[in-house]
């Protein structure tokens, strides 16, 4: 019995927006783009980026543990969750940029930068085009970096036949994220929360025209404190990054989903949360 009520308590949650004590803020970027953030806490500055059409709410997680102690902002990139959806500017320099103008309207403290999957890659560009000078560490969860070995191509070729609409791959997207059950009112939020991304936009995201040795060379500049954490997809390079770049941590996480900061959220908040003391905020 308690087992369940503790479950149905979590599954409430879950399904909940974000906490009463965050707030919804706005900035206007370099280009004149309205961007939305979520905000709470108070003290040193950690930001959130997350990935591929994904909102900033799906850190809810870590927005309610994380404002505890420190200041956490999680946000929505152009053309995603609540920020607007102009015409241009979805290449990766141009979303490292928009990292930067929320940085500097943040204030001139240096933030710890969080990115999982996309926002990986639109965090590497911040750090390629801009350095580390505002950052107090950089934080990677759950894609490549460019380091070897390459991802995987995938097992079996996909084999021909009908288009399923948008919305119904978005949904199969969406819920092949997690490797554990989420509320199915939590999923569907979220899966019309990326349908709000349009088709061209999403596609223009997975497209971003740079080697992988532009990922790697912006891991590599940095000497603030390195946090990568991943599935086995990445061990390779995992290690590689671990033996190769002094001030770099990394941690596998075996069965969870890509989402793993959702998947195994207590897991993922006392891994990041123990790398933020010893190396980032003592």
């Amino acid at each position: 019995m308690r087992y369940a009520a503790a479950l149905a308590a979590l599954l409430l949650l879950l399904a909940s927006p974000p906490s009463r004590a965050a707030e919804h803020r706005y900035f206007v970027t370099s280009d004149g783009v309205r961007l939305h953030y979520i905000e709470a806490g108070k003290g040193q500055t950690m930001v959130l980026v997350p990935g591929w059409t994904m909102p900033a709410w799906i850190w809810q997680r870590q927005i309610d543990h994380f404002a505890r102690q420190y200041r956490v902002i999680a946000f929505d990139p152009r053309g995603q969750g609540d920020s607007a959806i102009p015409e241009s500017g979805y290449d990766h320099r141009r979303r490292g940029q928009d990292i930067a103008d929320l940085i500097a309207a943040l204030g001139p403290a240096p933030v710890l930068l969080v990115g999982w999957s996309l926002g990986v890659l639109d965090s590497l560009a911040y750090v390629h085009e801009h350095g580390d000078a505002r950052l107090a560490g950089l934080v990677l969860v759950d894609n490549s970096i460019g380091e070897d070995p390459p991802p995987p191509p995938p097992a079996q070729p996909m084999k021909p036949g009908p288009k399923l609409p948008r919305e119904v791959m978005m949904r199969n997207f969406v819920r092949g994220m997690f490797a554990r059950p989420q509320p199915a009112t939590w999923l569907d939020r979220l899966t019309e929360t990326c349908l709000r991304t349009p088709q061209p936009v999403a596609a223009a995201l997975l497209a971003y025209p740079v080697p992988r040795t532009y990922w790697k060379e912006a891991v590599y500049a940095t000497t603030r404190p390195v946090f990568y954490i991943v599935r086995p997809k990445f061990e390779g390079q995992a290690a590689n990054l671990a033996a190769r770049h002094k001030t770099s941590e990394t941690v596998v996480v075996r069965d969870a989903g890509h989402a793993l900061f959702v998947d195994k959220f207590d897991q993922f908040n006392e891994l990041l949360g123990g790398f933020i003391k010893r190396r980032v905020w003592h």
